[in-house]
């Protein structure tokens, strides 16, 4: 019998994989309130694709899941911070509009392609403006793990995949080379 591979099980849950147009192209704003009910729904939906993939896979880190993992090209996206009783982060049109200069290296994973993970370097603290769903900008702060979690996200939203934030001297490594599974990020 052969196995089926991650990737395939995201597949299975509706996630779009690697090779889809959607996750290189960047997603078309919400225009909000005005598609307050449009972002509601999507917002709905990627909390629903998020359970399902909870079902498949530990995620002890922390996930998000962007608009365009499931086929839509508008900037909204969901993060569950690692902590489990942690709040739902929502994000819609979100822009990074600061970054620190100190960065550090960590190992990411995708939904998108599941089936590899890539030491990735992100700045350690960013700030985001997000719209509300009637329309007002909130800026939030985030650090570390949460950080990265949310860079990973608005790339989804602006076309890019992480291993194009990778140094070109490194290689993506399959996912049973990579043993952190259940471990979190360490940040001195």
């Amino acid at each position: 019998m052969i196995e089926a591979k991650p990737s395939d099980a995201m597949r299975g849950i509706g996630i779009v994989q690697s090779g889809s147009p959607i996750l290189h192209q960047p997603a078309q704003p919400l225009n909000l309130p005005i598609e307050h009910d449009l972002a509601a729904a999507i917002v709905n939906d990627l909390v629903a694709a998020m359970h399902r993939a909870r079902r498949i896979h530990n995620f002890a880190k922390g996930m998000g899941i962007a608009a365009p993992q499931l086929g839509i090209s508008r900037r909204a996206a969901v993060v569950q911070p690692p902590a489990p009783d942690a709040p739902v982060i929502t994000l819609l049109n979100p822009t990074i509009i600061s970054r620190s200069d100190d960065e550090d290296e960590q190992y990411e994973g995708c939904l998108s392609f599941f089936d590899v993970r890539g030491k990735v370097p992100r700045p350690l603290r960013i700030e985001v403006e997000t719209n509300t769903p009637t329309g007002e900008l909130r800026l939030a702060e985030y650090r570390d793990g949460l950080a990265r979690l949310i860079q990973h996200e608005i790339d989804h939203l602006d076309g890019i995949l992480y291993t194009a934030r990778m140094k070109p001297t490194l290689q993506t490594i399959p996912v049973e080379q990579y043993r952190q599974t259940g471990r979190s990020w360490s940040y001195g």
